[in-house]
């Protein structure tokens, strides 16, 4: 396993008396920082324990994952000719989840609003094109593979000098397969399915794919579900297990409850802590293959620290006289 921004071997919780990654409420302990604890990873998976963070802010890094890392996707869609029996939005709807590959994508592009272009051009959007005729007996498929980019869009205005100065332009190159369908060059690898023809029928459309986020539209999230869980014996009460019987029966616990020490016997019993709060959380990231599990996390944790960073910014310049900008004292977490 892999340890990230980790300042001391203590288990979070320890200093204030907490255990079993719970930290209790008889102290303030020591200030730690963020623990991040890699368990495995692959392109498209990530499994994560963040330790030294509260709940609050677990749940915001998964949110942030969810919904603020900026991808690519198709967001317009021309339809030159479809005679097959989906109608056209359906097909437009349906080729806008298809995933792109978006690699470092908030760099690559910028967001085609504060483009200076009309209709779309290399600096904000990625042109796609799909041409399918069946022309033998049978069912034709027609899968994401179809889908192929093409050279390019050009600069904005046909290349014109004084024009081409206007708006913002992207702060790094795009890689070869940026903007390419994801598994699109893996041999025996599906494509997603679009649509099925019949012999005459034929789909010609040309699409017009854009940098977003998952918060205006689905289609641009870079993950397909992200677990999150915490407490997994459930020490802190805050599910309730609604069962018919043996509710240790019928509410198996995670694997993740193998980092953490089974519940005593009698520990049912003794007084409850209300001041009790979780010290880990486990994440598992699993991405819809636009970027790398890797480059998922780290844009996530990237982001937060960026609007976390700004709102100390913020209270320090509004409130004053504060350490570490905050007013009134405290740590910098």
């Amino acid at each position: 396993m892999n340890h990230y921004a980790s300042s001391s071997t203590q288990p979070y919780g320890a200093g204030a008396g907490g255990m079993n990654g719970i930290n209790g409420g008889g102290g303030s302990g020591g200030a730690q920082r963020p623990r991040v604890t890699l368990r495995s990873i692959n392109h498209e998976e990530a499994d994560v324990v963040l330790e030294g963070v509260d709940l609050s802010f677990a749940n915001a890094l998964r949110r942030v994952i969810i919904a603020d890392i900026p991808t690519l996707a198709i967001d317009m869609v021309e339809i030159q000719s479809n005679t097959t029996a989906l109608p056209d939005e359906m097909l437009s709807h349906r080729l806008g989840l298809v995933p792109l590959i978006s690699t470092n994508c908030d760099a690559v592009l910028v967001d085609h609003r504060d483009c200076a272009c009309e209709d779309g051009c290399d600096r904000c959007s990625v042109e796609l094109t799909l041409h399918a005729r069946c022309t033998t007996g049978g069912t034709m498929e027609v899968t994401s593979k179809s889908l192929v980019r093409s050279a390019g869009l050009g600069e904005p205005w046909g290349g014109d000098p004084e024009m081409a100065e206007m708006g913002p332009r992207p702060r790094e190159a795009r890689r070869e397969e940026f903007g390419r369908v994801v598994g699109a060059d893996q041999e025996g690898r599906d494509g997603i399915m679009l649509v099925k023809m019949k012999r005459g029928q034929e789909l010609k459309v040309r699409c017009i794919a854009r940098k977003g986020f998952a918060k205006e539209h689905a289609k641009w999230s870079p993950v397909s579900t992200i677990g999150f869980e915490y407490d997994p014996h459930n020490r802190l009460r805050h599910t309730a297990l609604w069962h018919e019987g043996d509710p240790k029966r019928e509410w198996p616990l995670s694997h993740n409850a193998n980092e953490e020490p089974e519940v005593r016997a009698g520990e049912e019993d003794e007084v409850f802590d209300f001041n009790a709060k979780p010290g880990r959380f486990y994440v598992h990231v699993e991405g819809t293959g636009v970027m790398s599990a890797h480059e998922v996390v780290m844009s996530g944790l990237r982001i937060l620290e960026t609007r976390t960073a700004q709102i100390i910014q913020e209270l320090g310049y509004y409130g004053g006289g504060g350490a570490n900008g905050v007013n009134g004292g405290g740590s910098a977490w």
